[in-house]
This record gives structure tokens, C-alpha cells and sequence, in this order.
């Protein structure tokens, strides 16, 4: 038997973790309408292309659509077409919305609370539209870590983004399928893949805690290589990954 490339190797772990976080939190039963967050960034990337070849596959049946939502306040761009390409190929359906926020109408929110919060509000009115009762976003292991840091150094409580949340207003389920996934991993593999990178990143990017909490977590990697594994292990003993 021929040995695996790394690149092999590293696909493979994606794929294993990929779908242990599916049977391991039920993110996805059969008959499922799956809507896909696609920002265009290497996470919603690699999360679609995942999904769309596991909905070939008979067991679990569901169906995945792609929604790219694009801000008409803030200068970020990326190339609608490559995503269509992209989406289409693969044989998920595409579609895409424009929004916006006023950030004058409420200065005591940041504007990447506004952004979040009409992105989310978009993604939940696409997905009651399609029928879908799904809604699978991109955050990968080091993004629930990362949360979980700044609610308990900024908010004073253990908590984080879970891996599946049931909405209690209407009838969604929020999932996150990378949930397993190292950053590092996936940025390797979207360039073994060679996805395109989006024109332009968001200009308020690096003015939240979550940059500094990433460089703060790397200095506690380099003190213990287990380290994430022991959050993780934490998140999911005090059951903070379901809700």
C-alpha cells in the first residue's frame, strides 16, 4: 500500500473530524435542509465543499443551499461569481442577499455586533424562505475557544458558542460542522485547494478582543500542546457545546 502525502494525510484528518463532529453531536439527521453561511473565507469554503459531498452520500439525506450575504455599508468585497462557481459546482444551489446597518442609530454597539447581528438576521429569513430547518456556520475549534475565553475574561462566565443551538423563536438549528477543525488545518488545506481569497477583508477586523485572545492562546499552546483539549474537554464536561 502506498504511502499518504501530507496533503493526503491532512484531508483525511479533515474528513475523519468532519464527520465524527456529525454523529458525535447529531448535527445532521436525515431529511435535513441545510442553509450554508458562505462568507468566502477559507472556513465556509472548506465547510461547504464537506457538506456538499456528504450529502451524496445515502446516510443521512439532506440537501445543502449556499446563502452569501453582502454588506452595503462597509467596504468589503468578494467576487460573488467564484462563490456562485464554486457553490454550483459542486451542486448546491446559490443565492445571495444585500443588507446593511446604521451604526448612528445605536453607537453603543460596535459595528461588528451590528454586521453579526443582520447577517444572522438574513441568514434566518433565507432559511424559513427555502424551507430550510438548518443553518450550518463555519467556526472551527480555535473560534469556540477563542469565545469562550472572552466571555469568561470580559463577561465573567464559562460559556461559548455552541456546535448546536435549537432556536426557541421558530423552527432553526444552528450547526457548526468544523467544530473539531484546528485553524491551522483548514488554512492549509484551503491552500492545497487553492480557493481564492476574498478582494478585501472587512476594515473593522482587527478591532476586536478575538485577535488578541488568538495571540493570547497561542502563548498558552506553546506552554502546553494539549491545551486545547483541555478547554474543549471543560466546554463539553459543564454540556456548554449543546443547547
Amino acid at each position: 500500500m502506498p504511502l499518504l502525502s501530507e496533503e493526503q494525510k491532512l484531508e483525511k484528518r479533515i474528513i475523519s473530524r468532519f464527520q465524527k463532529a456529525i454523529y458525535d453531536f447529531l448535527l445532521i439527521e436525515d431529511n435535513d435542509r441545510v442553509l450554508v453561511g458562505l462568507s468566502g473565507g477559507k472556513d465556509s469554503l472548506c465547510m461547504l465543499e464537506l457538506l456538499a459531498a456528504r450529502q451524496k452520500i445515502s446516510r443521512p439525506r439532506f440537501s445543502v443551499e449556499a446563502l452569501h450575504i453582502r454588506m452595503s455599508n462597509i467596504k468589503y468585497e468578494s467576487d460573488v461569481e467564484y462563490l456562485r462557481d464554486f457553490s454550483e459546482s459542486r451542486g448546491v444551489r446559490f443565492h445571495t442577499v444585500t443588507t446593511g446597518f446604521d451604526s448612528s442609530t445605536d453607537n453603543r454597539k460596535s459595528p461588528c455586533f451590528l454586521c453579526s447581528w443582520n447577517r444572522r438576521k438574513q441568514l434566518f429569513l433565507k432559511a424559513q424562505e427555502l424551507g430550510c430547518n438548518k443553518i450550518a456556520l463555519g467556526h472551527h475549534m480555535d473560534d469556540i475557544i477563542h469565545t469562550a475565553m472572552m466571555n469568561l475574561f470580559f463577561q465573567g462566565g464559562f460559556s461559548t458558542m455552541p456546535v448546536r443551538l435549537k432556536m426557541r423563536k421558530m423552527p432553526l438549528t444552528i450547526i457548526r460542522p468544523l467544530c473539531l477543525e484546528a485553524e491551522s488545518d483548514l488554512r492549509q488545506y484551503a491552500l492545497n485547494k487553492g480557493y481564492r481569497k476574498q478582494v478585501k477583508l472587512c476594515p473593522y477586523e482587527a478591532d476586536s478582543h478575538r485577535s488578541d485572545m488568538k495571540a493570547l492562546f497561542e502563548r498558552i499552546e506553546e506552554m502546553n500542546e494539549e491545551a486545547r483539549y483541555s478547554v474543549w474537554n471543560a466546554l463539553n464536561k459543564e454540556n456548554k457545546l449543546i443547547e
